[in-house]
């Protein structure tokens, strides 16, 4: 059997967070198995395209939105009709 790869663990934590929710890129890399990797984090998510991993979910730990492959604009109404205060 394969050992999972951290992107893959990554994209794992990202599917399970629930509409309505955000986590920190911090919070998905503590969870995905390497607190540190916060940029990895990032990056994989910026060569994210799948629609069942929804990576617009993920907010920097300041507040701020962070990246997102489909711009901040999208990112930020996507969040708000899913009832994410901003």
């Amino acid at each position: 059997m394969k050992t999972k790869t951290f992107g893959d663990r990554v994209r794992d934590v990202v599917k399970k967070i629930p509409k309505g929710k955000v986590m920190t890129y911090k919070e998905v890399a503590k969870k995905a198995g390497n607190e540190k990797a916060v940029r990895a984090v990032g990056n994989i998510l910026s060569k994210n395209y799948d629609k069942n991993i929804p990576c617009h979910r993920v907010i920097r730990s300041d507040g701020g939105m962070g990246g997102y492959n489909r711009g901040i604009k999208n990112k930020i109404s996507i969040l708000r009709k899913e009832g994410v205060k901003i």
